[in-house]
């Protein structure tokens, strides 16, 4: 357990830390980068605004439909409608480039290091941006795949294909009633590979890249090692930003990094190896340095 005071930086003197950051990556053995929403969010994928409006106005006029995020819940009152939404949601998240390089930028930052992703996106832009497939670990799911959805059993489908031909010919905001997907095990519709309730699949490849992370933090211990987080929120604490400041706490080599445009903080046991930086993500990994800082505490229950 970790104190109640956190130490968060003011948003002007968290520009300034960016050098910190700078040589903290120069220093460090390792890097372990754990990403959540803001992340995607500085690279321009947006889920309200004219981004959804542009893809989902019909959606929005005909149901009130607010947000991508709130359309994945609608009841739509069929399979085919359904999936003319997920297919659209599916397509311009996961299978095309971000409007911002934001993630191509990060992989400037860490790519020839020794590094490994934790992730609760599912968007798939780490792949998309170069980064190496066996140094990724997802772990809420992944939009480009389906799954049953009772389920009957522990595997998962890739829906690129299918995802494309639900886009092209999808009519008055309804699919072919022959492209909708159904289980070839047992037949019940598929659904999304996302951790929403306990039918989520851990397929093989989960569990694979949970082996891999956990083999890769057991090497990197007493290393010099950099946790880097980006846009982690305060919906999945328990994922990356409470193990963070765990494993921070425990090696005194270890250094945590942490960039948000919400409230980017630590708690005081790490203050003297916390950089906190308040921000676009995608501006303080592309912005020139320098070294001087404010600390602010903070009341927080942790």
């Amino acid at each position: 357990m970790f104190s109640r005071i956190l130490t968060q930086k003011s948003t002007a003197a968290s520009w300034d830390r960016i050098g910190e950051l700078r040589q903290a990556l120069d220093r460090a053995e390792a890097v372990v980068v754990g990403a959540g929403a803001g992340l995607s969010a500085s690279a321009g994928l947006t889920y309200s605004g004219e981004r959804f409006e542009r893809y989902f106005g019909d959606f929005q006029k005909k149901y009130g439909i607010p947000d991508m995020y709130s359309g994945g819940f609608f009841p739509f009152d069929s399979l085919e409608e359904y999936w003319a939404w997920w297919s659209r949601h599916i397509w311009y998240n996961r299978y095309v480039d971000p409007p911002k390089p934001v993630y191509r930028d990060l992989l400037d930052l860490v790519g020839e290091r020794d590094y490994f992703v934790l992730t609760t996106n599912v968007d798939h832009q780490f792949q998309r941006a170069g980064f190496d497939k066996s140094r990724i670990f997802y772990t809420q799911g992944d939009y480009g795949l389906w799954q049953c959805s009772k389920p009957c059993h522990a595997k998962t489908y890739d829906n690129q294909e299918t995802v494309r031909r639900m886009l092209e010919e999808q009519r008055d905001m309804r699919v072919p009633a022959g492209l909708v997907p159904y289980c070839p095990v047992c037949g019940r519709p598929m659904t999304m590979n996302l951790r929403a309730d306990d039918t989520f699949v851990e397929d093989e490849g989960w569990h694979a890249a949970a082996r891999r992370y956990e083999a890769f933090l057991r090497r990197c211990q007493g290393k010099r090692v950099l946790f880097l987080e980006l846009g982690v929120g305060g919906n999945t604490p328990v994922i990356i930003k409470y193990p963070f400041w765990r494993m921070t706490q425990r090696d005194p080599k270890a250094v945590y990094a942490c960039i948000n445009r919400e409230a980017a903080c630590a708690p005081g046991e790490i203050r003297s190896r916390a950089i906190c930086i308040q921000g676009d993500i995608g501006a303080a990994l592309d912005r020139p340095v320098s070294y001087t800082h404010l600390t602010l505490p903070t009341i927080y229950s942790v």
